[in-house]
């Protein structure tokens, strides 16, 4: 499925509250604050030539997340860093004086973090960096997971020494939960999405993700014409959407919102002009994309800057894993979890379709930029879907 926006709200300006969350001086702060973490460089943008000759467009470079601070995922960027913003911030209450994240180790911070417990609801990805950023800067966590989150994500995020609970049903109940429990114990909770009345939390986890687009436009040769990025609850899509819209203006690139079509949450929201709730149907093998209720935030400023929406279909998320990891021609391999290569399998869709190429204005000039969000989080279920585990694609590539 795929549809334009033609929401009221489309080419309007970002509120003011977005524009300065994703503002460039704001994703330059991110950076700074990840010049802190001891494990911390850039991940590498990936030039796909032999594809991109393949499908008739000048380049597609994908950023491969699938390396980032150790985690594996995008979402490494957005939890742990909204977990420090928020210790720095009782801690400058607390001691009465602005404290800078150069002093995140020292003994008055630590004090301060050893009092809080912060809790979220998660698929695997967002929790693993709220529980990391707890244990960074000392401070609790607990970690609520559904039913569907598989034991070894569990496991991972258990490493870091949070509190885990498992929640019967999907992702929405879970979130349901946490919150509901968080508010009894006094906890504060670190959502990667929101609701009325809960906003700036998830808006810092969103900030967190605009350093990889800084990153990107330190490393790309030109500047992409089209973006195609997934979409879960909309958090990443509305990150990378929000800082195009205020760094490039009306020269930003077209940009598609990719769904699973099993959970196309922001598909739906979309077509009907509003945020909506969709029926939970046949589970997705996009695990990390299986939401069915957008991001307040998120939608608020995809009505705006998103081009377009289009849906994905289960084999299409299976395919580009095998694409990746077996690629065209001079390609490098890359290991792409099950929703980590879900927009480039949307763009892949599109190309193909007349009817959307043209919409999309996709041509043989278009210069194509993606995301992988996430690598092998689950690498059971990797070598099951691909036939090859991350460790022999990975040594693939080393030999290539």
């Amino acid at each position: 499925m795929f549809l334009m926006n033609s929401n009221l709200e489309y080419r309007q300006p970002l509120v003011e509250r977005d524009a300065e969350t994703f503002s460039v001086a704001a994703a330059a702060e991110v950076e700074r604050h990840l010049a802190f973490r001891d494990n911390h460089s850039e991940t590498p943008l990936v030039a796909l030539s032999g594809l991109a000759a393949e499908v008739g467009v000048a380049s597609i470079h994908m950023k491969d997340e699938g390396q980032r601070l150790g985690l594996g995922s995008f979402k490494a960027l957005g939890g742990a860093y909204a977990v420090t913003r928020l210790v720095l911030e009782e801690a400058s209450y607390r001691l009465g004086r602005t404290v800078d994240i150069a002093e995140l180790k020292s003994p008055d911070v630590r004090a301060v973090a050893s009092m809080m417990t912060v809790a979220c609801a998660t698929d695997g990805n967002h929790g693993r960096s709220v529980a990391q950023g707890a244990s960074l800067v000392g401070a609790k966590a607990v970690i609520f997971v559904h039913s569907g989150v598989s034991d070894e994500r569990v496991a991972a995020i258990g490493r870091f020494g949070a509190e885990m609970i498992r929640v019967d049903g999907n992702y929405d109940n879970s979130v349901k939960e946490a919150a509901r429990v968080a508010e009894e114990n006094g906890w504060i909770i670190v959502s990667d999405t929101s609701w009325p009345g809960y906003e700036r939390i998830p808006g810092l986890v969103m900030q967190g993700y605009t350093a990889l687009v800084r990153e990107v436009f330190r490393q790309i040769p030109d500047s992409p014409t089209h973006v195609f990025i997934q979409s879960g609850v909309g958090g990443i899509a509305a990150a990378v959407a929000g800082y195009l819209a205020i760094a490039y203006g009306e020269n930003r690139p077209v940009f598609t919102v990719v769904d699973p079509a099993r959970a196309a949450c922001l598909f739906e929201t979309a077509r009907a002009g509003h945020p909506v709730s969709i029926d939970h149907g046949e589970s997705t093998v996009m695990a990390m994309l299986e939401c069915y209720e957008p991001s307040l935030v998120a939608w608020r400023i995809l009505s705006r800057v998103a081009d377009g929406f289009i849906t994905v279909e289960e084999e299409d998320a299976v395919a580009i894993m095998k694409r990746l990891a077996n690629p065209a021609a001079g390609d490098p391999p890359i290991i792409a979890g099950e929703s980590g290569g879900v927009g480039l399998a949307g763009f892949l869709r599109a190309v193909a379709d007349p009817a959307i190429k043209m919409a999309l204005h996709l041509d043989s000039s278009s210069r194509i930029f993606v995301i992988n969000t996430e690598g092998a989080t689950d690498p059971g279920k990797y070598e099951q879907i691909v036939g090859s585990t991350p460790k022999a694609v990975a040594a693939q590539g080393k030999t290539a």
